[in-house]
């Protein structure tokens, strides 16, 4: 009886991880697509190349995700 406890316990806990991570990569996902779409045309309005405008706001728009989900400000 004590090892269908745990197992059920266990079990609840890996349905909750599984919804709360899904949530927060949704809201990265949302971020890093809108950052990349605003750089992306803002670069190339500027005049530079497709492949320098990708590989330039690829970057910039993992930074900022990346800060988003540590909870970190990027200067």
């Amino acid at each position: 009886m004590a090892n269908k406890f745990v197992a059920v316990f266990l079990m609840c806990i890996v349905v909750i991880a599984a919804f709360s991570l899904n949530h927060e990569v949704e809201a990265t996902e949302d971020l890093y697509g809108s950052c990349f779409n605003t750089c992306q045309k803002g670069c190339v309005k500027d005049g530079d190349g497709n492949t320098f405008c990708e590989i330039k706001c690829d970057g910039e728009c993992t930074a900022k995700e990346n800060a988003a989900k540590i909870g970190t400000p990027i200067v």
